[in-house]
């Protein structure tokens, strides 16, 4: 007799677990800052609850849940706690959380329109919607990856095509007629740059790193200087990378002064705006972003600062055929008879295979309003002036970076007796009791070789209160690293 019973899970026991699934992840949330936001655990620590095999025999589902409280959430850095101040925070909100669960559901291929035609208009319009909201030009066209690693190195692929040295067809290896090919970037640029030089087959030695001023800024001169010698010795310029809001200090290079020498000697610029991109939005700083619009490429990350479970990324660019022609490969067997009026996002980067990302944008964006989000991003900026404010006014806390968003970079100050390494040593150590509290995140980056501890209000559950805590606590220990450097 044939069996036509599912293997899956079945509907009803779907529901109860899915019920009960739901209700966790609201008390999660809800109650989030009944957890520590960094857990006080050492490496190894999980791997040893966790059975060395898989069980032979099914697991109960509340054994499950069991596990996800006391393993997984007991143990985790908690991005989305609102004491999260550390990096460039990924929150996840409601509505975008909702719809990674549906994203799951319908489990699609986006990688040919016949493969998922909801999926693949859906991120056409989601695209157009975030550019409107962002104040990109109509002239770019975009496409949604995971990370602004990725993004960027496909901004990079298509600057790489756009100098027609026939690397699609001929590589690079083994060509004794293709010169050193250059990206420019500061010394303050992402990491990802390097990586996507790595990744290209470009190597390290076609990085140029530019020195930056007093603010940290790219120094346009020094560019300027170093692309004109470069040209003098047959090094072909690939591109220049541009930040509006560095990892570390957030950080402006000069984007109108860099375009106008990019677009006058013709090389890509592609402008990194992955965190700070989304305050475009706000009339308030348009004047900040205008100029992006004459770059060729940007990204920015709606799973940065728009509340959109992590990962999305969303890169324009302006001539998008040359990405196209960077990667398109098309097997017979994904040859459909759409393939001349719609569009198929496999041809425009390195995955054939496409996760439904743009329903969790589309959430997010229904559920808030532009207004909502734009209020919310307000919000945060003023907490981040406040904050600032604050550091300004102590009387051992000093601000080693202007705060161009709601990033500040600040350090407890030396004293006549202090080297710099006992300084550094002292902010490490105040920076590693204030995370000792489990109550907020801090991490830290180096300026102009000082150990500086960074504080960001992103956060979607991110209030006054905490920002007030954050001041309490690092008063607190403060304080008692005062007193105990004394004894």
């Amino acid at each position: 007799m044939m069996n036509n019973k599912s293997n899956d899970m079945s509907k009803e026991e779907f529901k109860k677990h899915g019920y009960e699934f739901i209700d966790w992840i609201a008390d999660y949330i809800d109650n989030i800052e009944d957890y520590d936001v960094l857990p006080k655990i050492n490496p190894g620590d999980i791997k040893k609850q966790i059975p060395n095999s898989p069980p032979n025999a099914k697991d109960g589902f509340d054994t499950i849940l069991d596990d996800v409280e006391n393993k997984i959430a007991r143990n985790l850095t908690h991005w989305n706690h609102p004491g999260f101040m550390a990096y460039f925070n990924s929150t996840s909100s409601g509505p975008g959380i909702l719809a990674e669960l549906l994203s799951s559901a319908f489990n699609i291929n986006g990688m040919v329109w016949k493969s998922a035609p909801a999926s693949v208009e859906l991120e056409e319009r989601m695209i157009e919607w975030l550019r409107e909201f962002l104040n990109i030009s109509n002239e770019f066209t975009g496409f949604i990856y995971d990370t602004a690693s990725v993004s960027t190195m496909h901004a990079i692929a298509a600057a790489r095509e756009n100098l027609d040295l026939n690397i699609r067809q001929s590589g690079m290896s083994g060509r004794k007629d293709l010169p050193l090919l250059r990206i420019y970037i500061s010394d303050q640029t992402h990491s990802s740059v390097e990586k996507s030089a790595l990744t290209l087959g470009l190597g390290l030695a076609s990085i140029k790193k530019i020195g930056t001023d007093e603010n940290f800024s790219m120094n346009f001169d020094e560019l300027k200087y170093e692309i004109e010698q470069d040209q003098s010795k047959g090094i072909i310029p690939l591109c220049v990378v541009a930040t509006i809001g560095t990892t570390s200090s957030t950080a402006i290079d000069p984007i109108n002064e860099i375009a106008l020498l990019c677009n006058h000697k013709k090389i890509w610029l592609h402008v990194d705006s992955a965190h700070s991109g989304v305050t475009s939005s706000l009339p308030e700083l348009n004047n900040i972003f205008e100029a992006w619009n004459k770059a060729d490429s940007i990204v920015v990350n709606p799973h940065k600062w728009l509340f959109v479970p992590i990962d999305l990324s969303a890169l324009y660019v302006k001539n998008a055929d040359l990405l196209k022609r960077a990667f398109s490969l098309s097997a017979e067997y994904l040859k459909t008879e759409a393939d001349d009026v719609a569009i198929n996002y496999m041809d425009y980067g390195i995955q054939l295979g496409r996760r439904f990302r743009s329903i969790k944008l589309w959430f997010v964006f229904r559920y808030y309003g532009t207004d909502g989000l734009r209020k919310i991003i307000s919000e945060h900026l003023k907490l981040g002036k406040q904050f600032e404010k604050w550091i300004d006014d102590h009387n051992v806390l000093e601000k080693l970076a202007p705060v161009n968003f709601s990033t500040i970079c600040f350090r407890a100050k030396a004293n006549n007796s202090m080297s710099e390494d006992e300084l550094e040593n002292f902010n490490k150590t105040l920076m590693d009791n204030i995370n000792s509290t489990g109550k907020i995140f801090l991490t830290h980056t180096k300026l102009n070789g000082k150990f500086v501890i960074r504080l960001v209000v992103s956060g979607i559950r991110t209030t006054e209160k905490h920002t007030e805590l954050a001041k309490k606590i690092i008063d607190e220990e403060l304080i008692k690293l005062i007193e105990s450097s004394r004894v």
